[in-house]
């Protein structure tokens, strides 16, 4: 996740107005979901394949040592995720901050005009004509000639979007545990089952990222859960 991404996906409208969608966008919440899944995935196919799949005897310490591991792995990347993300904002702001300090430094109009190019052209070139960006660049100088910079530091929202990237990367996986609390004496049945759940969540991620971004809904989502598995499936024998 880059600063720019954020700036970026930051001006989208909203689909829903539900309580995360005004703490994190939805794309941030989405990719939570699916980063958060994917790890869980490396303990369960793992311990599918190591320790199941050899026909070792499974005991409830193997098992609750596996949920521990496995949730606090989806922890540590929620926190890991969430201080990144608070980051990337404040490098955000001081980004739009350095581009307003160029625009209002410029000796001449072109110059001005130049940067904000710049900065927008990677945008707009593929929707727009030369002499429309110009004529839309001009109009940005315009508004942003006696404009003040805000404040680049660290806000509020920065830290509630934050902690809701933890609160996902946990809720995102307990579908997944739940197998693993309905059958506790048949432990091959519920690791197939997490497993199972954890795809389809994958899915349904990818389902609802192609809703948002206008693409084929279920190619998305069989896409999103294509590649999962092929993430996990290299990351199992690399030891991740």
């Amino acid at each position: 996740m880059s600063a720019r991404i954020h700036t970026r996906a930051r001006r989208r409208q909203k689909p829903h107005a539900g309580f995360m969608a005004h703490l994190l966008d939805p794309i941030d919440t989405l990719s939570e979901v699916i980063f958060s899944v994917l790890i869980l995935l490396t303990f369960t196919l793992a311990f599918r394949i190591f320790i199941i799949g050899d026909g070792q005897p499974v005991t409830n310490e193997y098992v609750k040592d596996l949920v521990w591991a496995a949730l606090g792995a989806a922890i540590a990347w929620g926190i890991i995720d969430g201080i990144m993300y608070a980051l990337f904002q404040v490098l955000g702001r001081s980004e739009r901050h350095r581009l307003l300090w160029h625009i209002q430094a410029a000796h001449t109009a072109d110059e001005a005009v130049s940067a904000i190019a710049d900065e927008f052209d990677y945008m707009m070139e593929p929707i727009t004509g030369e002499e429309q960006r110009r004529t839309l660049y001009e109009d940005i100088l315009d508004h942003l000639r006696t404009s003040q910079p805000r404040a680049v530091g660290l806000k509020r929202e920065d830290l509630t979007g934050g902690l809701a990237s933890v609160l996902i990367a946990i809720l995102a996986v307990m579908p997944s545990f739940l197998p693993l609390f309905i059958f506790p004496s048949n432990y091959p049945l519920a690791i197939r089952l997490s497993n199972i759940v954890s795809f389809i969540v994958l899915f349904a991620a990818g389902y609802e990222w192609g809703r948002y971004t206008g693409m084929s809904r279920w190619r998305t989502g069989l896409l999103v859960m294509g590649v999962g598995a092929l993430l996990v499936g290299v990351a199992i024998p690399l030891g991740a």
